[in-house]
């Protein structure tokens, strides 16, 4: 594992910052560990490439607690940066897709990070 020093930024898109806090401690920490481990260039052992996007460059890490889903999800493709697109606790009990609303807020924010990146500071607020 590298060092803290040569970790990298994380940037939150939108309420994804509040979401998390919103989040049972447990899953914080898990989430948490997770977006460290990729400033610092590694992988969670729980972070899994999200289906719908090429590549492994947006990775979803998914975590239960007490009969919940939680699910974060972030890139490390844009930059030299960890971008936080979205955090949510899934609702849904017919199968494991994501919702098409979060991968609407998802691709969405993914635009943003890669405008944010380009040096244009557009954030979307939803």
């Amino acid at each position: 594992m590298k060092d803290r020093q040569s970790a990298k930024p994380v940037f939150w898109m939108g309420s994804s910052l509040k979401d998390l806090r919103s989040c049972p401690n447990d899953v914080q920490d898990t989430i948490g560990y997770a977006l460290y481990l990729a400033q610092v260039g590694d992988k969670h052992v729980q972070a899994k490439p999200l289906k719908g996007f090429r590549g492994a460059g947006v990775l979803e890490v998914v975590e239960d607690h007490d009969g919940e889903t939680y699910r974060a999800v972030y890139t490390v493709r844009v930059a030299n940066v960890v971008y936080v697109l979205h955090v949510f606790q899934k609702k849904s009990k017919r199968g494991i897709a994501t919702p098409k609303s979060a991968m609407d807020l998802i691709k969405q924010r993914m635009r943003a990070a890669v405008e944010h990146a380009k040096g244009n500071s557009a954030w979307p607020q939803s």
